[in-house]
This record gives structure tokens, C-alpha cells and sequence, in this order.
């Protein structure tokens, strides 16, 4: 896998990072919809960063219309996000997750596998990497809840010491 931390990424708001700004940071990167049946997890991913935000953790949000249920620009977007769920965490500009034109942090990200050994294109809007400090990734699909042990457990495990 490349280095996640150098491949360009742009802000909800237009400004130009990569995920270097979040190094030594165990980082949740969550391909997002507003209009899904899954938003409801823009809670509980709230409540994470909330939770672990001060312990060295952070979730990033990367809005994707694949599924066609996101807004069609940044400001619904970040209106949505911040009046129906208070999200804090940072939310990226609009990306490709899957396909031929698949932003280059999702050509990386979907060769990681599932717990069930799958890896491959992206199934649903929510689906989960989190990102080590140390580099390594794991994945939850679409419907394990942003607080599933399963999560939390590796949330935990990843934190900086």
C-alpha cells in the first residue's frame, strides 16, 4: 500500500491537505451520504470523535455521490452535517469511491479486506477504514455501526500510546 498520508485530498471548503495533517492520529475515513438510510451513523461518529478526539483519534468524512444520495455541493453538504447531526469532525470535498475515476486514497484504501477476508469496491455508502498511526487499516462494511465492538475494539488498539 502506498502512503496514505501523502496522496492530495481538498477540504469540504476548498483548502488543500493531505492526511499528513492528521499524523500520529488513528484516523476512521468513512465515504459519507447525506440522503442514505445509513445517515444516522453521522451520530454515532460524532459520539466517537467526541469520545476519543482528545485520546489522538479523529473521523473524516469523505461525501461521495456513487449511490446518488449525497447533495450536488459542499455548502448543502456542510449545512446538512452540521444542523441535523452538530458533526466536528472534518468532512472532504465530494470524491469518486469506486470506478474508473475512484479518488486515489480509495484505489488504496479497497485493497484492504474485510474481517471476512473480502476486499475489493466499496458496497454502500458508511463503509469504515480505520487507519493506524502505524499504517495499518482495517475495514467495516456499510451496516457495522460506527460503535460495533468490533470497531471500538480496534478504535482502542490503534490509539498512540
Amino acid at each position: 500500500m502506498t502512503n496514505l498520508e501523502t496522496i492530495p485530498l481538498t477540504t469540504l471548503d476548498g483548502r488543500d491537505t493531505t492526511l499528513a495533517e492528521w499524523t500520529g492520529l488513528s484516523k476512521l475515513i468513512v465515504n459519507v451520504a447525506s440522503r442514505c438510510g445509513l445517515a444516522p451513523q453521522y451520530e454515532k461518529l460524532e459520539q466517537l470523535q467526541r469520545s476519543y478526539g482528545e485520546r489522538g483519534f479523529t473521523v473524516i468524512g469523505f461525501p461521495s455521490n456513487q449511490f446518488l444520495q449525497e447533495y450536488g455541493n459542499n455548502e448543502k453538504i456542510a449545512e446538512y452535517c452540521s444542523t441535523t447531526w452538530g458533526v466536528t469532525f472534518p468532512i472532504m470535498d465530494r470524491i469518486r469511491v469506486n470506478g474508473r475515476h475512484r479518488h486515489p486514497l480509495y484505489k488504496e484504501l479497497v485493497t484492504t479486506p474485510d474481517a471476512e477476508g473480502k476486499a475489493g469496491n466499496i458496497k454502500w455508502n458508511f463503509e469504515k477504514f480505520l487507519v493506524a498511526p502505524d499504517g495499518t487499516v482495517a475495514r467495516f462494511r456499510p451496516k457495522t455501526e460506527p460503535d460495533d465492538p468490533s470497531v471500538i475494539a480496534a478504535l482502542e488498539a490503534s490509539l498512540p500510546r
